[in-house]
């Protein structure tokens, strides 16, 4: 069996495929993988490392404000389609899959007219512009909540869950320990803000960090290009060594996750459902007016994350705030226990044999 994989621009598209790749491969169900993705985005550089083949297409974005880039990038669809035509016709997949994102419509959209089946990931409780595109054209709809199912044909949607990768639940500490050059002794604080960063968690975080390092670690993964140099540095003698920035971690990061006794992050669904398989206590700020609110919303309402507004971010009550949940460690684990409570655990399993029951 052939599939073609497709999604990118950022990492969240990339990691459920990611895992329903490994799925089928422990399995013996695939003998190729073809990854099609963006000619420059954040995913090319991790697939590369990957073994199976990569191929970047020209794919436009919808923007939902005006600008007058919305009307040249649907040229840049119309391009894509073509390319992604050629593509399909060459490599014959028996399925495409993607997980949402631009890149994908094009290539949906040229396997629809090859006649291909097609299976479209609904991940976010908020169906984005690019799912709403491409699902008319899927065989089958899969979402990771039951709130999602409405949205869909009840003809097509299957509740399967959120992929997860299996690496996330294999993260070693002492490894963390080791790579990071970590305190054993001394809680750790994990900030992250997606494949591409956060601009508002990063100055949160740099404006903070003299506090913080008073009482904790932190691993903070600032995204491509954000590394900031700590200017003042010096004036805080042994304790600045507890500051590991990094601008992305690839498998170091299911360590990081085993290190972490608290994280802060986005609120993008393959990042909570990761730390929902690891089971880590979490401050979650998601961007303002997106599907990343309703993804945080969701979880909040099951006690499995501290839920924070950007738009009334304070860098005195962000501090203390952090401090009092590594005073209260009770407190962590309840949120410990809920997240892992939140996404079930089998979503790998039911997707591959979703794939067996619609392909072989």
């Amino acid at each position: 069996m052939r599939i073609l994989l497709s999604g990118g621009g950022t990492m969240g598209s990339v990691y459920p495929l990611l895992a329903i790749r490994d799925g089928l491969i422990e399995q013996k169900m695939c003998s190729e993988f073809l990854w099609v993705g963006t000619n420059d985005g954040v995913e090319r550089e991790l697939l590369a490392k990957e073994p199976m083949p990569y191929r970047g297409i020209k794919a436009g974005k919808w923007r939902r404000y005006f600008s007058w880039r919305n009307l040249f990038d649907w040229v840049n669809v119309v391009f894509g389609f073509f390319q992604a035509l050629l593509i399909i016709i060459k490599f014959k997949p028996d399925l495409i899959l993607t997980a949402g994102s631009f890149i994908s419509v094009p290539v949906v959209l040229a396997g629809w007219v090859l006649r291909k089946k097609i299976i479209v990931h609904q991940q976010d409780l908020r169906v984005g512009f690019a799912n709403r595109l491409m699902s008319p054209f899927a065989c089958k709809i899969t979402v990771a909540f039951d709130f999602s199912l409405k949205f869909f044909s009840a003809k097509k949607a299957v509740l399967i869950g959120n992929p997860a990768r299996g690496q996330v639940i294999s993260g070693n500490k002492e490894r963390a320990i080791q790579f990071f050059n970590l305190e054993k002794d001394l809680p750790t604080l994990l900030v992250m803000g997606g494949s591409q960063g956060a601009e508002e968690i990063n100055n949160l975080l740099f404006e903070t960090i003299p506090q913080l390092i008073l009482f904790c670690q932190i691993i903070h993964v600032t995204g491509r290009g954000n590394i900031v140099e700590w200017g003042n540095k010096k004036d805080y003698g042994e304790a600045a060594a507890r500051y590991h920035p990094r601008e992305y971690l690839e498998k170091e990061l299911f360590d990081a996750y085993a290190s972490a006794d608290l994280v802060v992050c986005r609120a993008g669904i393959s990042t909570l459902t990761e730390l929902s398989a690891a089971g880590v206590a979490s401050i979650v700020i998601p961007i303002p007016g997106s599907q990343q609110e309703d993804n945080a919303d969701y979880f909040n309402a099951k006690n499995a994350i501290i839920l924070l507004d950007q738009r009334k971010l304070n860098a005195l009550e962000f501090v203390s705030m952090v401090k009092r949940l590594f005073d209260e460690s009770d407190s962590r684990k309840r949120l410990s226990d809920n997240m892992r409570a939140v996404m079930p655990g089998n979503a790998v399993e039911r997707y591959v044999e979703l794939i067996r029951c619609l392909v072989v």
